[in-house]
């Protein structure tokens, strides 16, 4: 087994403003695994709230012996293996999983898709995100945003009801809304939900502070519009803790530390009887591809990773009716620029 990567830079077609941070880049991780004539490929998107960076990559892919990656890979020895290495660092982890499922799948001429058991006729469409901006550029965006058949917008300021509304001027189609812990008031975030509902939201993302569990059950018990838990649930250990907060989680590969525990928090969240948003960082294809391997087995999918970056070092997947096409390509299907 070889290991080898090089940092990346992926820029952002607009300035990404959610309720806490601004930013126009991206520091990415692109990973690759050969073994037996096939490459396998990897990313970590490593967004500023996760506290990871480049030098924080390079740091644990240095401690890394591949020989505790051998083939046929054993996931959960494999990311125990990883968890011992340091704690944190979900992304980088998370490339170091999607590169053995690619490669997985090109050694067994399989796609991801099969490999995880996902049947491609239950892909759920998967919205493209507006952030936080100027009434002209938030138009700008949904225009670029055509082929989308949902739109996310980034809630948690003053002006969201005329965020919404700049966005409804523009389009009809339904939309998902993603507070990133940005409502402080229980009553008006309710009287706030009502009107959403109005407007046709579909699901509310992490409406209050992660750490303030009583306040986003509060408005769970209460609300019309399913509440889904984001910052709150980064691995499998937090879905249980999710029952009775929200009536959902948002699993995201570069929290979860790649495929293979999303999938086990798919499975978690199934008997819980918890919904799953599975949604994305700022991504390539890469990353992007592999979410979509596991998206048939989730009820929403917020996968708009290259819709929203300009310099995707690999092809842009299929996209068809709103949805990700999933190639029958061994592995992910990935394809470079």
């Amino acid at each position: 087994m070889k290991l080898s990567y090089s940092p990346f830079q992926l820029q952002l077609k607009h300035r990404f403003t959610i309720a806490k941070f601004s930013r126009t880049s991206t520091p990415v991780m692109l990973l690759q695994l050969e073994h037996d004539g096939c490459i396998g490929y990897g990313e970590a998107s490593m967004v500023p709230y996760l506290g990871e960076s480049l030098e924080t990559a390079t740091a644990l892919l240095n401690k890394v012996d591949v020989n505790q990656l051998r083939y046929p890979f054993n996931y959960q020895s494999i990311i125990g293996y990883l968890d011992s290495l340091a704690p944190g660092n979900p992304a980088i982890k998370a490339a170091i999983d999607i590169a053995l499922h690619d490669l997985e799948g090109k050694l067994l001429h399989k796609p991801c898709y099969e490999l995880a058991g996902s049947d491609p006729i239950l892909m759920p469409v998967t919205s493209i995100t507006i952030g936080m901006d100027e009434p002209a550029v938030v138009l700008q965006k949904v225009k670029e945003a055509a082929q989308a058949q949902v739109i996310k917008v980034k809630l948690g300021s003053p002006d969201d009801k005329q965020l919404i509304e700049t966005v409804r001027s523009a389009t009809t189609v339904p939309l998902y809304v993603d507070a990133n812990q940005g409502w402080t008031d229980r009553q008006q975030s309710l009287d706030l939900v009502y009107w959403l509902q109005q407007q046709g939201v579909q699901l509310i993302e992490q409406p209050f502070l992660k750490t303030d569990p009583d306040s986003n059950a509060w408005l769970t018990e209460r609300s019309p519009i399913p509440i889904i838990g984001d910052e709150a649930v980064q691995r499998l250990a937090d879905v249980e803790r999710a029952k009775g907060a929200y009536h959902g989680i948002n699993i995201k590969l570069m929290k979860s530390a790649g495929m293979y525990e999303a999938g086990q928090m798919i499975a978690k969240a199934r008997e819980l009887d918890l919904k799953i948003l599975i949604g994305c960082m700022s991504e390539t294809s890469c990353a992007t591809l592999a979410a979509a391997a596991l998206a048939p087995q989730c009820d929403w999918a917020d996968l708009d990773g290259p819709f929203l970056t300009s310099n995707n070092p690999f092809k842009m997947p299929g996209f068809s009716e709103g949805k990700w096409v999933l190639s029958k390509e061994s592995g992910l299907g990935l394809v470079p620029a």
